[in-house]
């Protein structure tokens, strides 16, 4: 299997920590990135195999996919072992929807905190602009988090045992903290939750694969990973 991915793109490494976890052998291709071009100039497989022009692009033989949802899907459904999806409809249905709800809707509000990573502009005002956006969407990751931490009261893992959605919604918390977002303060449950994730050695791989890429690509963030 091929991956093609970005160093600092969440759904590649969402899709990298799958792999990882069913221990599945790939060979990954760093698409190029900079923080002034972004994903630019973008490599011709990437746009060929996906009409979004966007990574992560699975091509496992004559097959080839995009959209880190369907990619673990898929990978689960050709290497079942270890499972990363509950076996019962009602429990793989919900596993699906706390999955949507790391990609889309914590997401939502995650996107007016992405350009702290940016350098900053000449002009004062625009990057201010920016920040008053981020500062109004801070309370609503707040709530998420609020609402991730009451789902793990008593668990161990978001559905039961550990699935694709503790996959999609760590890398989402992760780059809520990286990108100074909310704290896990009064959060015991979520705190708890994402320390156990961080010490899986796929977990610990990627995060740290992450922190090199921003170290080279990245300005500092004001308050990430604040505790």
């Amino acid at each position: 299997m091929k991956l093609y991915s970005g160093p600092l793109s969440l759904f590649s490494r969402k899709v990298e920590i799958a792999l990882y976890e069913k221990g599945l052998a790939f060979e990954r291709v760093g698409v190029t990135f900079s923080q002034t071009k972004g994903y630019s100039p973008k490599h011709p497989e990437v746009l060929a195999i996906n009409p979004k022009g966007q990574v992560p692009v699975l091509v496992d033989g004559d097959l080839s996919l995009y959209d880190s949802t369907v990619t673990v899907e898929y990978l689960e459904d050709a290497h079942p072992e270890p499972a990363l999806y509950p076996k019962a409809p009602r429990e793989r249905a919900r596993c699906r929807l706390i999955e949507v709800f790391a990609d889309e809707v914590m997401l939502a509000p995650l996107r007016f905190l992405m350009h702290r990573t940016e350098p900053k502009p000449d002009d004062p005002e625009r990057w201010e602009a920016k920040e008053l956006k981020a500062r109004e969407a801070e309370p609503a990751l707040a709530g998420h988090f609020a609402a991730l931490d009451r789902m793990l009261q008593g668990r161990d893992y978001l559905c039961g045992a550990f699935s694709a959605a503790d996959i999609a919604v760590f890398m989402t918390v992760f780059w809520t903290r990286r990108l100074g977002g909310p704290s896990f303060r009064g959060h015991e449950n979520l705190a708890g939750w994402y320390d156990r994730l961080s010490h899986r050695p796929a977990f610990a791989k990627v995060v740290s694969e992450i922190l090199t890429a921003d170290a080279e690509l990245s300005a500092p963030v004001e308050g990430a990973f604040r505790e």
